[in-house]
C-alpha cells in the first residue's frame, strides 16, 4: 500500500486513470492510493461530478473504471484518428512493431524493457491501426500480451511471422541471450 495518501482522492484517481489508459478495478485504485474502498468510491463519485460537461467522462463496467472521451465529441476524435491513420508510422511505432513481431506475444513492460522507453503511445497507435492486438495474459491477469495481428501479416503480404526477414536467426540469437546468465564484473 502507498504510504503517502492523497489530499484530493478524486484528482489522484483522475491522474491514475489518465496515465493508465485502460480500465482499472476499484480495489486496485484503493490499493495504489493507500485509501479505503469507501474513500475510493467517494473519489470516483466526485470525479464523475467534476467531469460533467467536460470533454472526458468516467465509465464503469463490472467494477472497473476508465476515463473516456465524451460521446458528443466523437466526430472530432474520429477526425483526428483518421488523420493519424493517413500518416506514416513514427520511428518509435515501427520499432515497437518490430519488437512485437519478432519477440511477441509480450507484455508492455517487456516491450518497454527492450526499447528502454515508454511505449504506451506507440502501442496505442499500433492498436488503433489494427497492426497489433491485445490479448489476456494467462500468467498474470493484471497485464495484457501484445502480438502481431492478421492485418499486420496481410499488410506485409506474409503468410506467417516466420516469413519475416531473418526471423529464425533473430529467434535463435535472442534464445541464446536469454539462456546465458550475465557475466559477473
Amino acid at each position: 500500500m502507498n504510504e503517502k495518501r492523497p489530499t484530493d482522492v478524486a484528482g489522484a484517481i483522475e491522474s491514475i486513470l489518465f496515465i493508465h489508459g485502460e480500465p482499472m478495478a476499484e480495489r486496485v485504485l484503493a490499493n495504489v492510493l493507500g485509501v479505503s474502498k469507501k474513500q475510493t468510491t467517494a473519489g470516483l463519485e466526485e470525479l464523475g461530478k467534476r467531469l460533467e460537461g467536460r470533454g472526458l467522462m468516467l465509465v464503469e463496467k463490472e467494477g472497473e473504471w476508465q476515463l473516456v472521451t465524451h460521446p458528443d465529441h466523437a466526430p472530432f476524435v474520429e477526425a483526428l484518428l483518421k488523420d493519424q491513420h493517413a500518416e506514416e508510422l513514427s520511428r518509435a511505432a515501427l520499432e515497437t512493431m518490430s519488437v512485437i513481431a519478432y519477440k511477441g506475444p509480450m507484455t508492455r513492460a517487456e516491450i518497454e524493457y527492450i526499447r528502454g522507453v515508454n511505449s504506451s503511445f506507440s502501442l496505442r497507435t499500433l492498436l488503433l491501426r489494427g497492426l497489433v492486438e491485445r490479448v489476456e495474459n494467462e500468467e498474470d491477469s493484471r497485464s495484457f500480451l501484445y502480438r502481431a495481428s492478421f492485418d499486420f501479416l496481410r499488410y506485409l503480404g506474409l503468410a506467417r511471422l516466420s516469413d519475416l526477414p531473418e526471423y529464425e536467426a533473430l529467434q535463435k540469437s535472442t534464445e541464446i541471450i536469454q539462456e546465458q546468465p550475465p557475466e559477473n564484473p
